[in-house]
């Protein structure tokens, strides 16, 4: 029985092996075909036309223009809005999960907040072009509700799960001790979460938040719907903007194989493929760093 046991662990760790290897050579070989895609755009475009130009026009009557810096700044900003507006809302929904709220209520409130994260982006996309998209140009008096706002809302609504879920196990990871020194020297509840249990958990927060960006960065769909794809530099929350992922989506499906608009898009999915793998690399090794420090 002992034999058989032992047997039954040996091949799980070697499945498991295989199983992680192969996602390791999956996103290598990603990365290569992008690369290999990528890099004949520059026969046709230069470097610094191609980085430091915002006119995006793979179509112009006078010319094509395979200028990024717009779309790169539509994307950057739209996350950046985002994150501005879900990271508070976030963070303050863990904290009332993991330390105020009573059991009953964290046990009916956490599966509906991971319920959330089912929806899928065409319905939070849909949701900002006929409702949100409306009523936000009725409010500040614009021609047109699509622009950097409604996205980061409809954004925010996706990554604020991830945000909350994540941001509450860091919270709830710190161990008891902690709380009950504080509490014992004089500290009020709120001093307590505010001045310890947070500085404790900054690690696994962190972590949550750079998730949570990853998540808005690569998303599609919804800001697609909800931004108004114009590839032009937006100086307010109220432009229109066009991001790496909505670019992709317009024209692909539309460019021919083996020419200058194809290779350009794949540079595209090259960067995104890039900043989204930066992202989650920083979040993975802040989650290390917590777990480390927990086991300390």
């Amino acid at each position: 029985m002992l034999r058989m046991n032992h047997l039954a662990d040996k091949t799980m760790r070697k499945v498991f092996q295989l199983t992680g290897g192969l996602a390791i050579v999956t996103v290598i070989f990603m990365g290569i075909f992008l690369l290999k895609e990528s890099l004949p755009v520059y026969q046709d475009v230069s470097w610094k036309d191609f980085w430091l130009s915002a006119n995006w026009n793979p179509t112009g009557w006078d010319g094509a223009y395979y200028g990024i810096l717009s779309i790169l700044w539509g994307s950057f900003f739209v996350t950046g809005l985002t994150l501005i507006i879900s990271v508070p809302i976030g963070l303050l929904c863990a904290l009332f999960l993991s330390e105020i709220a009573p059991r009953p209520l964290r046990v009916l409130l956490k599966p509906a907040v991971e319920l959330l994260a089912g929806i899928p982006s065409v319905v939070i996309g849909f949701i900002g072009l006929v409702m949100v998209g409306p009523l936000l140009a009725k409010m500040f008096h614009l021609h047109n509700g699509l622009n950097v706002l409604n996205g980061s809302l409809m954004l925010s609504i996706m990554v604020l799960p991830t945000i909350i879920s994540l941001s509450e196990d860091a919270i709830a990871a710190v161990p008891k001790d902690f709380r009950l020194a504080s509490l014992a020297v004089g500290a009020t509840q709120l001093e307590t979460i505010f001045k310890v249990v947070l500085p404790a958990a900054r690690s696994g927060i962190f972590s949550a938040i750079m998730l949570g960006m990853g998540r808005a960065i690569g998303e599609t769909m919804a800001v697609l719907m909800a931004c108004g794809n114009v590839p032009e530099i937006a100086r307010s929350i109220f432009d229109p903007v066009r991001t790496i992922t909505s670019t992709i989506a317009i024209e692909m499906g539309e460019v021919a194989y083996d020419t200058t608009p194809y290779y350009a898009l794949f540079t595209l999915g090259l960067y995104l493929f890039l900043i989204s793998f930066t992202i989650n690399l920083i979040a993975d090794k802040m989650v290390r760093a917590a777990k480390r420090k927990a086991g300390a």
